[in-house]
């Protein structure tokens, strides 16, 4: 993929505009025309308004790549709604988080759901404290569960479960199904802070160079979460940084 030309944005950069048709001209606004929709701007339960908000999205120009993160704890009955608002939305990749204590029932139910819809799920490592945040439990989780199920690499939570993003998009190639691009640094006491790609820990050159190595046909979308008020700057910058990366 030409990931300069293909990214996008995740919803929740825009968690204070709760109006769709304001988060789409947010996102042209950025430079960008895809976006990974969160449960901010969609109720992914609530079947009878899952037209009215893609059709926002689809008449504004912007392609919906993926929706979460989307919980799942083998409860199909709810996790199958995901799946078909996906399928509406034309989406072919759902973010996921597994419940620990619902696994491996979760496992084969979410397994089941994305073959019948032919959806990926991308599991989303939420940094040092979160059960699925370190290369060494996603490798195990993979060992026990078909390619229907694979990564979404969060770069700035990976940093923080002192983790090397580089080395894991290329450790999980095959399993890479989405990128979220997002960069850290922290406080003293270890609080982390949002900044622009690659001004931070993350290595975006690096980042970048390992996913032109691999055969990746997936998602990226930049995550920037400060500056809530006006993300658009800031995010504006970010395009500009990957951009500018990939081009090198």
């Amino acid at each position: 993929m030409d990931l300069a030309k293909e990214l996008g944005v995740q919803s929740f950069c825009f968690r204070e505009f709760k109006d769709n048709q304001e988060v789409v001209e947010k996102v042209k606004a950025c430079g960008l025309d895809r976006i990974e929709l969160c449960g901010v701007h969609a109720d992914f339960e609530d079947e009878s308004t899952f037209q009215s908000v893609i059709d926002v999205y689809k008449e504004g120009g912007v392609e919906i790549v993926s929706i979460g993160v989307q919980p799942f704890g083998n409860d199909p009955e709810r996790e199958e709604k995901f799946f078909r608002f996906a399928r509406m939305a034309g989406c072919r990749f759902i973010s996921a988080d597994f419940a620990l204590n619902a696994i491996p029932d979760a496992f084969r139910t979410a397994e089941r759901l994305a073959e019948r819809y032919d959806i990926h799920l991308a599991i989303h490592n939420h940094g040092g404290g979160h059960w699925l945040g370190t290369s060494a439990m996603l490798e195990h989780v993979f060992k026990q569960t078909n390619e229907r199920i694979g990564l979404s690499l969060d770069t700035a939570w990976a940093i923080d479960a002192r983790q090397d993003p580089v080395e894991m998009a290329r450790r999980f190639g095959d399993r890479l199904y989405g990128i979220h691009v997002k960069d850290f640094t922290y406080r003293p006491d270890r609080t982390p802070e949002d900044v622009v790609a690659g001004e931070g820990l993350l290595d975006l050159e690096g980042l970048l160079a390992a996913v032109k190595s691999l055969p990746f046909q997936g998602y990226a979308v930049l995550e920037y979460e400060g500056d809530a008020d006006n993300p658009v700057p800031p995010i504006q910058r970010c395009v500009e940084a990957v951009r500018t990366a990939w081009a090198g």
